[in-house]
């Protein structure tokens, strides 16, 4: 019994310390947050990681894609939130950007980006969604 109780016991510890490792990496440099309408128009809040090239804001989703994607594609304008300011974009995926923005994403974001990559899966297939405001 005290082995299976050790057992479950360093389970949890692993899970603990393998969440907090990831919410680490994730938050310690800039994250906005990316307002986009669920199905049945409640606003849902995902908080992303985002960088700046050439004039604009880049956000990057997976080649698996994500709720937080489908969403923004399903109603066209969406809001973020940087710095504490809340405007409103389109988006333009920019497939052609793929490598620079995973550079840049890698030099921002530095170790967090590799440890995350190493969780979630590669950077090969991801997209940088260009964000263009509507004024």
């Amino acid at each position: 019994m005290k082995i299976v109780i050790w057992l479950l016991g360093s389970l949890l510890a692993i899970a603990i310390l393998f969440a907090g490792l990831q919410w680490v990496a994730s938050e310690r440099v800039e994250v906005v947050d990316l307002h986009t309408l669920n199905e049945s128009g409640e606003e849902m809040v995902t908080r992303l990681w985002i960088v700046d090239d050439e004039g604009f804001s880049y956000l990057r989703v997976g080649a698996d894609s994500s709720g937080w994607f489908s969403r923004l594609q399903a109603n066209g304008e969406f809001n973020v939130t940087r710095n504490g300011e809340t405007a409103t974009y389109t988006a333009v995926l920019r497939e052609d950007k793929s490598e620079h923005i995973n550079s840049l994403m890698q030099d921002k974001y530095t170790w967090g980006d590799t440890i995350i990559g190493y969780m979630f899966g590669s950077r090969d297939g991801s997209v940088p969604v260009e964000l263009h405001r509507v004024d």
